[in-house]
């Protein structure tokens, strides 16, 4: 388990860091090409460039931070069950903590979105 927890860490890493490389190729592309070509239909296609390159980065974004928290949601869930099953008395207990760290889990996904959607429209 711990093996494929450091395979996933290391996935989600090299994930963000294209994601972040992605961005930056395009940016310098833009810049480099739009000093070269003075064209209206070449800054069209820059423009399309660079929109879609940011498009990708959001989803790769999304999608680490989706797989990422879905792991931790069901390694936590099944955690608290196998708790509440040894001790049946401290359910309730468990029962809070558990939904305590799901809210925290739910608020990382909610911040990469709000954080993707910054990335296509704002940069």
């Amino acid at each position: 388990m711990k093996k494929f927890i450091l395979l996933l860490v290391l996935v989600l890493s090299f994930s963000m860091i294209f994601s972040l490389s992605v961005t930056a190729y395009a940016d310098g592309e833009a810049t480099e090409t739009a000093s070269a070509s003075a064209s209206a239909e070449a800054e069209k296609t820059e423009s399309d460039s660079v929109k879609s390159s940011k498009a990708i980065a959001a989803a790769i974004l999304i999608a680490a931070v989706g797989a990422a928290g879905a792991i931790a949601m069901a390694i936590t869930i099944a955690k608290a069950t196998g708790a509440m099953a040894r001790q049946p008395e401290v359910a309730g207990r468990v029962n809070s903590a558990m939904m305590l760290g799901l809210v925290f889990i739910e608020t990382l996904a909610i911040y990469a979105l709000i954080v993707s959607i910054l990335i296509i429209f704002v940069l």
